[in-house]
């Protein structure tokens, strides 16, 4: 298992609080969901819709070992909004969507445990 997905794992280094800020996280609502053809890992093209103040993202995530794209829409999850877009193959991935890692190493999507507004952001 990766270091980072290692839950006996030491925390990081710390940071500062402002340092924490300067990560935009925010919580969207799935509208689009794909298998991503061609990808190393089993992985789904997502359109999230983060409200009003950012609109849609495109993301690629590595989520297929459990979640179907039907299942997916209309989910609400939490993303990093403000990382610079990054082309994963063919794909560009516009909002890095969050996840933990269970036993198998597989991702499981971090949502809100209640509806909350889309473009709500983690604090």
């Amino acid at each position: 298992m990766h270091r980072d997905h290692d839950p006996a794992a030491p925390a990081a280094e710390q940071v500062s609080f402002d340092d924490f800020l300067k990560v935009d996280i925010r919580v969207g609502t799935i509208v689009a969901a794909e298998v991503y053809e061609g990808a190393r890992k089993p992985s789904l093209k997502l359109r999230i819709d983060f409200g009003p103040g950012i609109g849609e993202r495109k993301s690629v995530g590595q989520v297929a070992a459990l979640y179907t794209p039907e299942e997916l829409i209309g989910r609400q999850v939490a993303a990093v909004v403000n990382f610079p877009a990054r082309q994963i193959g063919k794909a560009l991935s516009e909002a890095l969507t969050l996840g933990f890692a269970d036993e198998e190493g597989r991702v499981v999507l971090f949502a809100p445990d209640s509806r909350v507004p889309d473009g709500s952001r983690l604090f």
